[in-house]
């Protein structure tokens, strides 16, 4: 690897800065480049998602996901690890999908498309889109191959950092045999409540499908400083005494102190994304009025992503059966959202933002649900 590339992988950046530099670097060698997009496969739900893009001539696609096995060309890409040239796009792609009607709005005329893995397991697709027809010549190809591998290489790199987070966290909570509320089922589904809220109110804010892919891996971690507090209170079914609402509220404290040794200084481990985990985990028990905890913070200066997770995590208590409540249906679960949000404690935003998508609430709520013993 070149001095070039190695400055690009191992820049501190966002993967959506350095995939800009490495996209300015391109350039200088094949110009017909005009965009370059990294999608990201979820195999659990078989669902390729919009993740990062350097987009030099059009307008990027974000927020975007898909069903693979619904895409025949790529789903076949997939299974042979092969690639795909179209020169002329307007001629070779007939499909109506809402991909299909941006690729076209765009005036893109040519397309190289590459699935990438890690471990023999698909990761994504990496698309380079050019305004010229006939762009990637078997040159150009032969050319992209290497920033094909720096692509994949940033990418699975800094999955892989997320994902040794994820797990620390997980068998942290497994040693510990935490035994409370938070089944994998709640986890999964505020995950998915939070993502909804993270890509409606995203262009508002600016932000990226990164941004929101963050928000989406970490929001399970928002509570793992619960390993921390004893069962006695954790478990406990009545209220709490004020001694023991402190001592449970301790539980953001000792979460950021796991997480920042969990990542500590060891820059194998970090990532830039991390300061996003860390706001979920410090923030996210803090309301707009100063009435949260720990610090009580007000308005902005809650990071959005823990206003985010809050009314995501929230919105799962209020709907979901507990020993001590039945779960509320989702009229009055929404109007206690605005109640909430009325009185200046949630994001007003963040909760219109789920209320409005009703149907991918219901189907979270199908796809993920608890399982009681019998």
């Amino acid at each position: 690897m070149n001095l070039a590339a190695q400055a690009i992988i191992s820049n501190t950046g966002t993967l959506s800065e350095r995939l800009s530099a490495l996209h300015s670097r391109l350039l200088q060698t094949i110009p017909g480049v005009d965009r370059i997009a990294c999608t990201l496969y979820e195999s659990k739900d078989d669902t390729l998602k919009t993740y990062i893009n350097s987009t030099r001539q059009g307008t990027a696609i974000q927020g975007y996901e898909a069903r693979l096995s619904q895409s025949a060309a790529l789903f076949e890409l997939a299974q042979k690890g092969n690639f795909r040239v179209l020169d002329d796009i307007e001629q070779a792609i007939h499909s109506n999908s809402t991909h299909s009607q941006w690729l076209r709005e765009q005036g893109y005329r040519s397309s190289f498309t590459v699935p990438f893995y890690d471990n023999a397991q698909l990761l994504g697709f990496i698309f380079f889109d050019s305004m010229q027809a006939g762009a990637f010549t078997p040159q150009v190809q032969r050319d992209l191959v290497l920033y094909t591998s720096l692509i994949s290489m940033l990418v699975s790199g800094e999955l892989a950092a997320i994902r040794m987070v994820v797990e620390s966290t997980r068998v942290a909570r497994q040693l510990t045999e935490v035994r409370d509320f938070e089944t994998g089922a709640h986890l999964d589904r505020m995950a998915h409540y939070a993502r909804l809220i993270a890509r409606k109110v995203a262009p508002t804010y600016g932000l990226d499908d990164e941004f929101t892919e963050a928000i989406f891996l970490f929001a399970p971690l928002h509570d793992i400083g619960k390993i921390g507090i004893p069962d006695r209170i954790l478990l406990k079914p009545g209220k709490l005494d004020e001694d023991e609402r402190r001592t449970m509220n301790a539980h953001v404290e000792k979460g950021v102190a796991i997480i920042d040794r969990i990542i500590g200084d060891n820059s194998q481990h970090r990532f830039p994304d991390s300061s996003i985990l860390r706001n979920i985990i410090a923030c996210h028990h803090e309301m707009l009025d100063g009435s949260g905890y720990p610090k009580a913070l007000q308005g902005d200066d809650i990071p959005l992503e823990a206003r985010i997770v809050a009314v995501a995590d929230i919105f799962d208590a209020l709907t979901s059966e507990r020993p001590y409540k039945a779960e509320w249906p989702l009229p009055q679960a929404f109007e206690e959202l605005r109640r909430l949000s009325g009185e200046g404690k949630l994001d007003a935003e963040c909760v219109q933002a789920l209320a409005s998508q009703v149907d991918m609430v219901k189907d979270v709520q199908t796809k993920y649900t608890d399982q009681h013993p019998t």
